[in-house]
């Protein structure tokens, strides 16, 4: 393009930009509404890629907490070959064994003595005496007061340790027992003067402990080495790795060596990027595009209309139809450049405030506050096109108006295409299509779901001016409030198509994603295995180094003090028989009854002299005939053997007791009755009388302890710290049931949050926007004696009208791609063993689909009557 081209564009361009700049300051309230819509993505994007980007913690960004001062840290692994990346820590291995070549390793690094010129350091985990019991502590052993250390804790009160009979601890650790003056004692027996205060510059929310080398609490196993002095390079952590060392060097995490110079054993796989994960981040991207494109629709379109005038007489005093199209586009630059700038800035300033809550949901400690230039730039231009999108149908109906008609004051929108609904259903069966096609795909069906998705909201978006003329037309029987605003939103459809199409496009993902939510986790919940009625609690004695169990009693004194005294009645003992290796109940002809077993009882028989235990899992409700076998079998000194192989017709087994060591099992048979069991529920092999249990050389003993009834979490933890103080085995479980993952409950909140904005953001806005282009027939409504209250009424109405109608659509369209996605996601995977289960599961959340179909447009409706005035406006009728 010449310089006279470029400069007639752009003088092209500078009045069209200057009208939208003084149109935006003109109309404040629509500016201020646009401003947020084209924002609040930007706000979202930049929020949550400068959170992650703080929360993802870089080889460089972690030196301070891995190295201290140290120039290296280094980890010998004996005589061998080594390999690593450039962070150790993300990529090594190694091979060889016996003692390290110290003094080769000096060599390399010009040290002369290397013992002499580094700190040793060693990291694990020690168990210590709380308030309640015992818990578990992260620790760091090395010598703090050295300057290569600086860095790795941070003292918060008293002083660093000076003596291997000295500790400093953490605040975790304070809050649950010991704190500084007194002494910390440790599993072993040991105890350490607790001298300040620290807490880690790796780790928080854990209790964490540090000393000197030689304490009673220093893990086993080599340490690793602080180095000091000149930087590490890359040939020299090549040499080391020779020696089979690996090194985190500061001066290689910080200048990392390109892949080419790493060994083939640790490149594979590096730098390639997932394919499904790039379709998956193009389609997300495209789906908020269409998102904001939608919501912020209906803003530039009212933001046309009144224009239209002022476009009339341009084109009235010799401009073309581009020099239209240019004034309403430049609104999208100038109101697209203000959104990104603001949503940028405020982003930046919602993740700095939001740190601290982040943080609560990490036990790493975050890195520095970490803005990415290039990232916010692609924000800022996405917000720019997605304003320069919004902008772009108006722009083009603008430039078709009839001058005529506008100067003479005649509205209204052109009659819709009738080729549009004919492509958007066609757009949907073919969406449909692909969606039945990714559903039935062995691989890669989530990809064509994914492309299905987007196929049927665009199709969506065609179908939406019929849906709306359709409800417009439907709407003669209801009352004047919503008859008006049904059939005002049909009769300008480019301020109510894409504030309806943003509604069901929200509401069409979150249904999509609900319903593979809800299923996934349906899968997951059909799949849990109890090893307790829910609710319940057990503690197991276990065994000790000597093979001796927990002692019941004491177990049983230290539990009731933990608990409410309420609780003291809720606790029972279990009776039940463990061998020394394990044992199995087998039928002649019938081989094993049971595959596996599911427990915390620490028992592989329960004892009762009379009716099955009502701990026992994987037993369905027995018939009274079932219910006498049981009774007689036991009263004959036989075992109910559980089954779950099919085995039915069994009046014998043979108890096998297989030794821990080598030597000849024990067979015992005794009379017998199999009971069927759900495959994999069962906690324990069955159940035996006393006699039965002697006669196989077995005593019966008490085996654990259950609590029936719910515990608190608070109640739990209290228990789990008494009962990990008894110097047996013992451990307790608490029955939850199946509990969503902590990530799952996140998305389901996002869902609904976001789904929530979305939708209430984008019917709010249109229907403010539709009230105020509506203030001329308002007006007129007012001149023939409406009541005041009609406004309001009005505009509720209007409010249900784009919110249900977008919400039913949705839901509808939504539907597909949900169900469709279910398949691939739970399909059963088969390892070679082949498959239990139903093939398919489909679980719709109802809950959410009421929420958002009938929920949200209520809600908005109030929203808008409570916030909208009642008195009507007086506009000349020509606006």
């Amino acid at each position: 393009m010449s310089r006279g081209r470029v400069g007639g564009w752009v003088t092209g361009w500078r009045v069209p930009l200057r009208i939208a700049r003084r149109d935006a300051r003109r109309a404040r309230g629509r500016t201020a509404l646009a401003l947020t819509l084209l924002a609040l993505p930007v706000l979202a994007v930049t929020t949550a890629d400068t959170l992650y980007a703080t929360s993802s913690v870089t080889g460089a960004e972690s030196l301070e907490r891995r190295l201290g001062a140290a120039e290296a840290r280094i980890d010998l692994h004996g005589t061998g070959q080594a390999f690593q990346t450039a962070d150790p820590d993300e990529a090594s291995q190694w091979s060889g064994g016996g003692a390290p070549d110290r003094a080769a390793v000096a060599a390399v690094l010009g040290l002369e003595d290397l013992d002499a010129q580094s700190v040793p350091l060693r990291e694990g985990s020690v168990r210590f005496e709380t308030d309640r019991g015992r818990d578990d502590a992260q620790v760091l052993v090395t010598d703090l007061g050295d300057p290569l250390t600086d860095g790795l804790v941070r003292l918060t009160e008293g002083r660093l340790p000076t003596s291997t009979d000295e500790v400093v601890v953490n605040a975790r650790v304070d809050a649950r027992g010991p704190g500084v003056g007194e002494d910390l004692v440790l599993a072993s027996g040991d105890a350490l003067r607790i001298v300040g205060e620290a807490e880690s510059a790796a780790i928080v929310g854990r209790p964490f402990a540090a000393a000197l080398p030689g304490a009673a609490l220093e893990p086993r196993g080599a340490s690793s080495l602080l180095v000091g002095g000149d930087p590490v390079s890359w040939a020299q952590v090549r040499e080391l790795n020779d020696l089979a060392a690996t090194v985190v060097s500061r001066a290689v995490l910080v200048d990392p060596p390109p892949d080419s110079a790493l060994a083939p054993e640790v490149r594979t796989g590096m730098g390639l990027v997932d394919d499904a994960a790039i379709t998956a981040a193009v389609l997300i991207a495209v789906m908020v595009l269409i998102e904001v494109v939608l919501l912020a629709g209906p803003a530039f379109a009212v933001g046309a209309r009144r224009q239209a005038r002022t476009l009339a007489l341009v084109s009235a005093a010799g401009g073309s139809p581009r020099d239209s199209r240019r004034v309403v586009l430049g609104s999208g630059v100038v109101l697209g450049v203000g959104g990104s700038v603001i949503g940028v800035l405020v982003g930046l300033a919602a993740a700095w405030a939001l740190r601290p809550v982040l943080q609560g949901y990490s036990t790493s400690r975050l890195g520095p506050y970490d803005v990415e230039p290039l990232h916010l730039a692609a924000v800022m231009v996405f917000g720019l096109v997605s304003a320069l999108l919004a902008a772009a149908v108006p722009a083009w109906l603008a430039s078709r108006q009839d001058v005529v008609a506008v100067l003479a004051g005649r509205r209204g929108d052109a009659t819709p295409s009738r080729r549009s609904p004919v492509v958007g259903l066609v757009l949907v069966a073919l969406g449909a299509g692909l969606a039945t096609y990714g559903a039935r795909a062995d691989q890669g069906g989530e990809n064509a779901i994914a492309v299905a998705a987007i196929v049927c909201v665009l199709g969506m978006l065609l179908l939406v001016p019929v849906v709306v003329g359709a409800v417009a037309r439907a709407s003669r029987g209801l009352p004047l409030a919503l008859r008006f605003a049904a059939r005002d939103a049909a009769r300008h459809r480019t301020r109510t198509v894409p504030a309806v199409a943003a509604v069901a496009a929200t509401v069409a993902g979150v249904v999509a994603l609900g319903i593979a939510t809800s299923s996934d986790e349906a899968q997951s919940a059909a799949g849990y295995v109890a090893a307790l009625p829910v609710g319940d609690a057990a503690v197991s004695l276990g065994y000790g180094p000597e093979g001796r169990a927990a002692d019941a009693a004491e177990v049983r004194a230290t539990l009731l003090s933990a608990l409410p005294a309420e609780a003291a009645g809720r606790v029972e003992e279990v009776r039940g028989v463990v061998a020394d290796g394990f044992l199995e109940l087998r039928a002649p002809g019938a081989g094993i009854l049971l595959s596996s077993t599911n427990g915390v009882l620490a028992g592989d028989l329960l004892v009762s002299e009379a009716g099955l235990p009502s701990y026992l899992r994987g037993v369905e409700d027995l018939s009274t005939e079932q219910q006498a076998q049981v009774d007689e079998v036991l009263a004959a000194g036989g075992v109910v053997a559980l089954s779950d192989t099919g085995a039915a017709d069994v009046d014998e087994v043979r108890v096998v007791d297989y030794p821990a060591r080598r030597g000849d099992a024990e067979r015992t048979t005794l009379p017998a009755v199999a009971v069927p069991v759900t495959a994999g529920e069962a906690n324990v092999h069955g159940v035996i009388s006393p006699a039965g249990a002697r006669a196989a050389g077995l005593e019966p003993a008490t085996t654990a302890l259950v609590v029936r009834g719910g515990l608190s979490a608070e109640e739990a933890q209290d228990a789990k710290e008494a009962v990990a103080g008894l110097p047996g085995p013992a451990s307790l479980y608490v029955e939850r049931g199946y509990q969503p993952p902590e990530e799952v409950r996140i998305l389901q909140l996002v869902l609904g949050g976001l789904g929530a904005v979305l939708m209430l953001g984008g019917t709010l806005t249109a229907t403010f926007l539709a009230l105020s282009d509506a203030r001329p027939d308002l007006a007129t409504l007012g001149a023939v004696g409406a009541a005041p209250r009609t406004r309001r009424a009005v505009a509720a109405a209007y409010a249900l009208v784009v919110g249900a109608v977008g919400s039913v659509l949705g839901a509808l369209v939504g539907l597909v791609p949900g169900i469709a996605v279910t398949y691939p996601l739970t399909r059963p995977i088969d390892y070679g063993f082949g498959t239990t289960g139903p093939a398919h599961y489909l679980d719709v959340p109802w809950v959410l689909l009421g929420v958002v179909v009938v929920g949200l447009p209520l809600l908005s409706a109030l929203v808008v009557a409570v916030a909208s005035r009642s008195r009507l406006p007086l506009v000349a009728r020509l606006e």
